[in-house]
């Protein structure tokens, strides 16, 4: 049933065990555990799946009427045929403000800056300052005499102050800092980050700024804003600035030919100021709702008993079902009290409080030709709680077979009827391309082996295991009936090992870019991933991408020196290594990011050029490149693009390459990594990345070849199969055993969505237009990163448009790559719907994409035949014919459903 707004819900495990349906413990992957009840129900002590009701009331049955009595019976545990637990996951959003002000302290010689929030948390001021002459976006740490009480230091540039209530029972924090008009500071920069939350609140998307210099004025996040007048005070002063300020326009008017002066740049007084600034927060609530069903044996009904703990009034919306369709029914009566029919297509039942006040419950009885119950939970009009964007579904012992004769409980997402025959036979023949991929593997390894395959049979071999692999989806896709995760999980698990497919793992991956451009600020950005693990974990992300581990120049990682010093401004050698394993103990490879292209060095040669590298890998002038003349280097020509901000490491070098694959090797073993994302490919051969990837056998890889689309005068062409092929032609050269970020597809998208021409979305033989659309298994598929977006901007994805991106690439084929800025915003609830659905659904980076509409104002396509999309402000909806279509999700501009 569909809903205006719905509210996803995870669900534990199901398995089947002696003949009855139970629910087996599972480790949760929610970041928070559910609210604990009181549950009906008493654990048996020696077996904790088997449960009894306690403290019901008898339910009478006499023909078709059911009446309740006050008599308390308690059932047997082996009574219990199927129990569940749901935990509910609601996002609100609270609106407040922050509050700064600046005006003169006690002490009339000096100046107070305060900063407030009048929204419940545990908020912190992080925060730094700007000294006059300072360049570029470095905070540092203010003078001691204006650190507030309380404060920690994080490294040598920033502080945390916590805000504190103003009294008890008050959701107003502040903080003051204390300023002396006579310092050196510039600027006061600051974020704000709510502990409770790990969310970081900026201005603009970048940091608030407090400026005290008039040269700062223009920044746009600057905060209080104001116009620098001469030495007069008062409103004399304004005339008489704004008269200087028109004088000077008439002279320069009057005598164009007089060369233009820089004007000087004055300290500006300060003046006080007070601004409110909106922000909204998230606050996630847990609840859950616990469904078990009793078999009763006098009447062979099935009586169903649901409660939950959400506060107030709830509705079950509900009905029933014969048959593995799930097609909704209205059961005969009688019902429970405070039901009624609605539209003829469910019931409505308002749940009646439990007792204590705690929550809410309701009986339900069900007659024996019935299968299943479903249903959605109602709190308003416009908020419906579903699970994982589906109807719950709560099987049903059948009256044509024991409850021992059962094999399969369904999974909240899936439908699993038993095995047949015919599917039987797919596993089995399934298992034998499996068998066959082995083989493959093993000669090809063998013949790596012993270095005497050439190229070209190596790659007719991959492809081989390429078709193979396909034809196995395929199987899958087309068996009918549906199998259980489990039995579709094993053959992901074993069919792709890192040399069967090392640009894409499984196939099944979803990647999470775990960090953005600021993210070093805080000091401590591997602890704070660590406490996001599981909650990455459970919206269906299987790998994520960590920023660069090595000591650097700058502090983001991009400029490294000493390879094998992994203390970073993101935190300490032991804090990657327990972020890494963290991530393994919730089922998330981990990336690390590898910057191979170029290194900075810390020393100078004899002429004084900086070349000759420290540390343990001390090399000289002679793994730098000889053609760039910034440094100067004695090695050979560059094989690609020169970086011209850092020496360029020639990699044709033989001592070079066997430090780089020892180091990879090292951090493969000493860390962790499971796998590389590879920074500026474009600036050496993809042959040497092939040779880094044999030695190293990473799960999983992807390279940045980030170049220009094509334009005619100043337009985007709309064939852009020239820029695809150079990403092409480098994962050609590392063998396929690396994938590339799809840059194409992110270009198309811009042009497509900025300028409603999604006809750009479909190429000239009607494929995607990007490399997803001619080698699928190897395209990461991104719609921003921490260089395109987050506070740089180099090359941002249209505003407000961001959802139209996701939906594209997280039902499209490819691996696609979330941003870690968008994971934590107000598109967090789409996303984690769209995640949902891709793992549903089992799409993968070689799914089938049917586009079925390119057009001016709408671009629309049917993928694996299991979901079809569409975005843009244009019309489309999926034909029903034989194949029926269920409404999932809609947002800004996009639309998606998946079969029925």
């Amino acid at each position: 049933m569909n809903a205006m707004s719905t509210v996803l819900s995870q669900t534990l495990l199901h398995n089947y065990c002696r003949g009855k349906f139970i629910c087996l413990p599972k480790t949760s992957n929610l970041l928070l555990k559910p609210y604990s009840l009181n549950y009906p129900f008493n654990s048996h002590p020696n077996a904790t799946t088997f449960c009894r009701f306690k403290n019901l009331p008898t339910v009478k049955v006499s023909g078709n009427s059911v009446t309740e009595t006050s008599t308390v019976k308690t059932f047997e545990s082996n009574d219990v045929v199927f129990q569940e637990t749901f935990p509910l996951k609601q996002t609100q959003r609270e609106e407040g403000k922050v509050f700064i002000r600046l005006d003169k302290g006690k002490e009339k010689k000096r100046w107070e800056l305060s900063v407030g929030c009048d929204l419940a948390g545990k908020w912190i001021l992080h925060w730094g300052v700007t000294y006059i002459g300072d360049t570029g976006c470095e905070w540092d740490q203010p003078p001691n005499d204006m650190i507030p009480p309380g404060s920690i230091s994080i490294k040598d540039y920033a502080i945390e102050t916590p805000l504190k209530k103003l009294s008890e029972g008050d959701a107003f924090h502040q903080v003051t800092i204390d300023i002396d008009p006579k310092s050196e500071i510039a600027a006061i920069n600051f974020v704000l980050k709510d502990e409770e939350t790990g969310t970081w609140y900026q201005h603009k998307g970048r940091d608030f700024k407090v400026p005290f210099v008039d040269y700062l004025q223009d920044d746009d996040n600057a905060i209080g804003r104001k116009t620098v007048f001469d030495l007069w005070p008062g409103a004399l002063g304004q005339i008489s600035n704004k008269l200087d300020k028109a004088e000077a326009s008439q002279s320069k008017d009057q005598d164009s030919k007089t060369e233009f002066k820089e004007p000087k740049r004055e300290n500006m007084r300060l003046e006080g100021f007070y601004e409110e600034l909106a922000i909204v927060k998230e606050v996630v609530t847990h609840n859950t709702v616990i469904v078990s069903v009793r078999k009763c044996l006098e009447t062979a009904k099935n009586l169903l008993y649901l409660e939950t703990d959400l506060p107030g009034d709830v509705v079950i919306h509900w009905g029933v079902c014969r048959d593995d369709t799930k097609k909704w029914e209205i059961p005969a009566a009688s019902h429970p009290p405070e039901t009624i029919v609605f539209k003829n297509k469910a019931l409505r039942t308002l749940l009646k409080p439990r007792e204590g006040g705690n929550g809410c419950c309701e009986l339900f009885t069900l007659e024996k030709e019935f299968t299943g119950f479903v249903f959605v939970l109602k709190l308003n009009e416009n908020t419906w709680l579903k699970c994982m964007g589906n109807d719950f579904y709560i099987p049903l012992p059948s009256s044509s077979s024991s409850t021992d004769q059962h094999s399969q409980v369904e999974s909240s997402d899936a439908s699993v009827p038993a095995k047949t025959e015919e599917a039987d036979q797919k596993v089995s023949y399934t298992d034998g391309i499996i068998s066959e991929i082995r083989s493959l593997m093993s000669d090809i390894s063998c013949e790596r082996g012993r270095k005497s395959k050439t190229k070209a049979v190596q790659e007719s071999i991959l492809q081989e295991i390429e078709k193979l692999a396909a034809e196995a989806y395929s199987i899958f896709r087309s068996s009918t009936p549906t199998f259980a995760e489990e039995a579709v999980v094993e053959p992901e698990i074993s069919v792709p090992s890192p040399k069967v497919s090392p640009g894409t793992g499984t196939g099944f991956e979803i990647l999470c870019q775990g960090f953005n451009w600021e993210s070093h600020k805080s000091g401590r950005w591997y602890m704070e991933l660590k406490e996001k693990a599981a909650h990455l974990s459970s919206l269906g992300f299987t790998v994520i991408w960590l920023p660069p581990p090595t000591e650097s120049v700058s502090p983001e990682g991009y400029m490294p020196t000493d390879l094998y010093n992994l203390n970073s401004r993101y935190g300490t050698v032991d804090e990657l290594k327990d972020v890494v394993n963290k991530f393994h103990k919730v089922g998330i490879k981990v990336l690390g990011d590898a910057v191979l292209n170029h290194r900075c060095a810390q020393f100078q040669n004899a002429n004084g050029v900086w070349n000759v590298f420290g540390g343990r890998l001390n090399w000289d002038d002679r793994a730098v490149v000889g053609d760039d003349p910034h440094f100067q280097g004695r090695g050979n020509k560059s094989s690609g693009d020169n970086f011209h901000a850092a020496p360029n490491i020639d990699h044709s070098q033989d001592f070079v390459r066997k430090d780089i694959k020892e180091w990879l090797c090292w951090l493969r073993r000493e860390i962790g990594y499971d796998g590389w994302r590879l920074d500026f490919v474009r600036g050496f051969w993809g042959g040497y990345v092939k040779d880094y990837l044999d030695a190293s056998e990473p799960h999983f890889s992807v390279g940045e070849y980030w170049d220009s689309l094509s334009y005619t005068y100043g337009e985007m062409d709309h064939n852009q199969d020239a820029h695809r092929q150079r990403i092409i032609d480098w994962i050609n050269a590392t063998n396929g055993f690396s994938g590339a970020f799809d840059v194409t597809t992110k270009g198309i998208l811009h042009s497509a969505l900025e300028r409603c021409e999604y006809w750009r979305l479909s190429d000239q033989k009607g494929k995607p237009p990007g490399v997803v659309g001619w080698w699928p298994s190897r395209a990461v598929t991104f719609i921003e990163n921490h260089d395109t977006g987050s506070t740089q901007g180099h090359w941002r994805f249209p505003r407000g448009k961001e959802m139209q991106g996701y939906a594209y690439i997280l039902t499209h084929p490819g691996t696609p790559s979330v941003f870690y800025d968008h994971i934590f915003s107000d598109y967090r609830s789409e996303i984690e719907t769209l995640l949902s659905l891709r793992k549903r659904k089992k799409l993968h980076c070689r799914s089938i994409v049917e586009i079925v509409k390119a057009e001016r104002d709408v671009y629309a396509a049917i993928i694996d035949e299991k979901v079809a999309m569409k975005i843009g402000p244009g019309h489309y909806e999926p034909p029903n014919g034989p194949q029926k279509w269920s409404f999932v999700m809609e947002g800004r501009d996009y639309k998606i459903w998946e079969a029925s």
